[in-house]
């Protein structure tokens, strides 16, 4: 199925588990998402439980929190990633630091959802990339994925968590199908590894995984093995199995659309130098996108790193 089938079918099944996970956001019900992820859902579950709210993501997420301290399951629909910073008060200052300000007695079971990155057409504040910004705030849970099956078994472990969590979920790859395992028993985990390889580790997440994985294939051609590392928890990341795949490749490139400036490539770089320095063979090379806001659609091209621009820092990696 679609990535966005499969959100579809996973916010389906976890109302269908569970009457108290209700749905909220802007145009999510008669209309069913402007990606269409929720289509159905108010039909079949009634208005009471996916809610068309007000254009106020600042009080969308508020009357979540209020509805997680009152025993409810909310999952929230942003309806596009730069439109999340109305609510960033709510977030950062609220849902990140009641179960810490109560002792840990107050669990704060909100999902947000929130289609992040380029690649559609779209302008600035449709196009962007946060994850870094939340990233920076401790009692938030962050998560993404970058095919079907881990799209519908992200949902389900972000909604089954106590804690606040926010799936970022790559929008150019909601059409992209694939296999989807619905009766998978074990979890995902932080990371998962796509392709084993010997001479360099190339770690990235959400958008840029179908990328990365034409990386592995191209760089094959050139005699280069390239492990590939996908990364659906960002917060916390999944560094125990980054740091054995280093260890063992020796090489390490990140990639991912956000700005490369303070981006999770930082963090990843400097976490694998700590943790790995006496393995490296190269310096740790990052592509990402540019310290700058968001382009108009026709240069987003240009903006957003691609084959090219991954293979050849892998290639440079090999020059050492």
């Amino acid at each position: 199925m679609t990535m966005a089938a499969a959100l579809n079918t996973s916010l389906r099944t976890s109302m269908e588990q569970d009457p108290k996970v209700l749905l909220m956001g802007e145009d999510i019900g008669k209309l069913g998402g402007v990606f269409r992820i929720t289509e159905g859902l108010q039909k079949d579950f009634g208005e009471h439980r996916v809610i068309d709210t007000p254009l106020a993501e600042s009080g969308i997420v508020g009357t979540a929190i209020g509805l997680a301290i009152s025993g409810y399951r909310p999952v929230v629909e942003i309806q596009f990633d730069a439109f999340v910073f109305p609510a960033y008060d709510q977030i950062v200052t609220q849902l990140a630091k009641i179960h810490s300000r109560t002792g840990g007695t107050q669990p704060l079971p909100v999902t947000i959802r929130i289609p992040y990155g380029g690649g559609i057409g779209s302008p600035e504040h449709h196009s962007e990339s946060p994850e870094a910004v939340f990233g920076h705030h401790a009692g938030l849970r962050l998560m993404t994925a970058s095919d079907p099956h881990s799209a519908y078994w992200v949902i389900q472990e972000a909604i089954r968590s106590d804690d606040p969590v926010i799936v970022f979920e790559p929008k150019r790859r909601y059409w992209m199908r694939g296999q989807v395992d619905t009766e998978a028993g074990t979890p995902l985990g932080a990371a998962r590894i796509l392709a084993e390889g010997t001479d360099v580790t190339l770690v990235t997440y959400g958008p840029l995984t179908p990328v990365a994985q034409t990386v592995v294939e191209q760089a094959e051609k050139l005699g280069i093995s390239v492990e590939l590392v996908d990364l659906l928890s960002l917060n916390p990341l999944g560094l125990d199995l980054l740091e054995d795949s280093v260890k063992r490749t020796g090489r390490l490139v990140i990639g991912h659309e956000a700005p490369t400036f303070l981006g999770m490539g930082a963090e990843l770089s400097a976490r694998m130098v700590e943790r790995a320095f006496y393995h490296l063979e190269a310096p740790i090379a990052r592509v990402g996108g540019f310290h700058l806001p968001y382009p108009p659609s026709r240069l987003e091209e240009h903006y957003l790193p691609d084959l090219d621009r991954m293979l050849d820092a892998v290639e440079e990696v090999m020059t050492h």
